[in-house]
């Protein structure tokens, strides 16, 4: 059987994705197995899951991974080695989870099984768009347009909505705080009291380790225990290794965690309902 170089790429997500599934127990969203991928693959570098390109025809912005990662799902199910419901939320069945990584071979377990009717792989990346959530891509923007400081306010009132007692002093300034954007105290169900220190960052590429070293720096200046990194875009695998080094733990906010916290309290967004035709309206009889 002959493989051309974007099935050989699609053969090898399928094995991630499958590892990926196992280590995160076997019921999971799409979107947690390809940050999975991201943020730990071995054979798939984190630069080759976010490189962006554009569409020649439109202009709009697709990720070529997201493509080849949907096609490879979609032959796992096929082939029974990963069920859904709604094609978000995916489930490793009895055959998916006994799989022995070592001894999967994509085209002799997959693409040899697979009916002719589904070789309709065309080659045409741009079919899949960068969002699948387009507020997510409208907040992020207007985030991102948003002056510093009114960013940072942002990002202290959304941590006020997750019930951080953030200090009126530290990290209002905007200059000469330490390096710290807010500092302030969380009070656990057993009343223990930890002192959190809140670090934002605006930018267009990933936050590096030597980031993260510098809040940590800043952090002892406050004695405090743990911190908070939000960013509008994501960290890099050795930012994330770095945040969790050590006795004090960062937690990393990346733009997608960013929107979903929005999201969870409302915070100056509205929820608007939404309708999916069934397959009664569009079946053939």
């Amino acid at each position: 059987m002959a493989i051309n170089r974007m099935e050989e790429f699609e053969n090898l997500i399928m094995i991630e994705v499958l590892k990926a599934m196992q280590a995160l127990g076997g019921r999971v969203t799409r979107k947690e197995v390809k940050r999975e991928i991201c943020d730990h693959s071995e054979a798939i570098s984190e630069d080759k899951v976010d490189e962006v390109k554009h569409s020649k025809k439109t202009g709009t912005p697709y990720r070529p991974f997201d493509y080849r990662f949907n096609f490879a799902v979609k032959h796992l199910i096929t082939t029974g080695f990963i069920i859904t419901e709604d094609n978000r939320n995916l489930e490793l069945p009895e055959k998916g989870r006994t799989t022995k990584l070592e001894d999967f071979d994509p085209i002799r377990d997959v693409r040899a099984v697979l009916s002719e009717n589904s070789a309709d792989d065309t080659d045409v990346e741009e079919e899949t768009e960068i969002e699948e959530e387009p507020w997510k891509a409208e907040l992020l923007a207007a985030l991102a347009k948003m002056p510093p400081q009114k960013f940072e306010i942002f990002s202290r009132g959304l941590l006020i909505h997750m019930g951080v007692d953030l200090d009126d002093n530290i990290g209002v300034r905007y200059v000469g705080d330490g390096g710290l954007d807010g500092f302030g105290y969380i009070t656990s169900d057993d009343f223990r009291t930890t002192r959190v220190a809140l670090q934002t960052k605006r930018w267009d590429g990933k936050v590096s380790a030597p980031e993260i070293d510098k809040f940590r720096g800043a952090m002892d200046k406050y004695n405090a225990e743990y911190g908070i990194f939000i960013t509008t875009s994501n960290f890099t695998r050795e930012a994330m290794k770095t945040a969790k080094a050590g006795t004090r733990i960062i937690t990393l906010i990346n733009g997608d965690k960013l929107c979903d916290l929005v999201a969870k309290y409302h915070y100056y967004v509205e929820p608007v309902t939404t309708y999916k035709l069934k397959s009664f309206f569009t079946d053939n009889e």
